[in-house]
């Protein structure tokens, strides 16, 4: 039996029990976050700043939604309203809904961006749960679906990303990444053009842990601090900024489009064992 939690801030999910187990971060060692909203942003901006039909905005990391206290609306959903706020720090009218769904041992994540203004808007989206993991013991790996021989990948510089990506075999071996102290020495591992619509995180013993599922998803970044006892699978649409950002909002590469009125729904589950 899978039981959840969320909470209105952030419309976050902070907890997840299989028979009693729980399969996510505690949000308090290490780092304080359990499964953040990215929006209207994803990563980093440069300098924290970025310009928007020729204003100049301020964002942290990830954007603002995840600090945010969301309206519930039904059991374990949830919707953010642009307010004066928001517009202080992102110059759009919208409805960003996020609603939780259980069935048997799976968990989806549904997200909807409504663009409430009078032009196009443009945004970014993501997800980043973390799950328990002694991933620094050497006992655990990435599997991908599909064989990947042209992932690209890329990591981060001062949370920025590098302009150029790595060489896919610096990381995938064997069709899997092996998780070990020293895989997030230099930050996230940021993967792009992936053929395999999930991946499974396993044991050694090539033991299900579990099966995150994200079609549809651009990029998928993975993510932890040194020793800490959680891994995190990011499903994204874009990114950080690049090294070489000029700052100019519209410039990014990747961001989602919606013209007034429309909507944007996107969504990523996961299967704990």
């Amino acid at each position: 039996m899978l039981e959840i939690k969320t909470i209105k801030k952030g419309a976050e999910l902070i907890s997840i029990k299989l028979d009693g187990f729980e399969k996510m971060h505690d949000g308090k060692s290490f780092w304080n976050r359990n499964s953040p909203v990215l929006f209207p942003i994803v990563g980093k901006l440069k300098e924290g700043k970025t310009i928007i039909e020729n204003n100049t905005y301020e964002m942290g990391q990830h954007g603002f939604a995840r600090d945010m206290d969301f309206e519930e609306i039904g059991e374990n959903s949830y919707v953010l309203k642009s307010n004066e706020e928001t517009l202080k720090r992102f110059p759009f009218d919208f409805e960003l809904y996020i609603n939780y769904e259980v069935s048997e041992n799976k968990v989806t994540t549904k997200y909807k961006v409504v663009n409430k203004s009078d032009r196009l808007m443009i945004f970014g989206l993501g997800g980043h749960p973390a799950f328990s993991c002694e991933y620094t013991s050497g006992k655990y790996r990435i599997e991908f679906e599909k064989i990947e021989d042209e992932i690209e990948i890329y990591q981060l510089e001062g949370g920025l990303l590098k302009d150029k990506p790595e060489k896919t075999n610096k990381f995938v071996k064997e069709n899997r990444i092996f998780l070990d102290n020293k895989t997030f020495e230099k930050d996230a591992i940021i993967m792009k053009n992936i053929k395999s619509e999930k991946v499974f995180l396993k044991t050694e013993t090539n033991k299900k842990v579990l099966t995150f599922h994200f079609k549809g998803f651009p990029y998928l970044a993975i993510w932890s601090k040194a020793d800490a006892p959680f891994i995190c699978i990011e499903p994204w649409f874009n990114t950080a900024d690049k090294v070489s950002s000029n700052g100019i909002f519209e410039e990014k590469e990747d961001l989602i489009e919606l013209k007034p009125n429309q909507k944007f729904e996107a969504q990523y589950s996961v299967e704990f064992f």
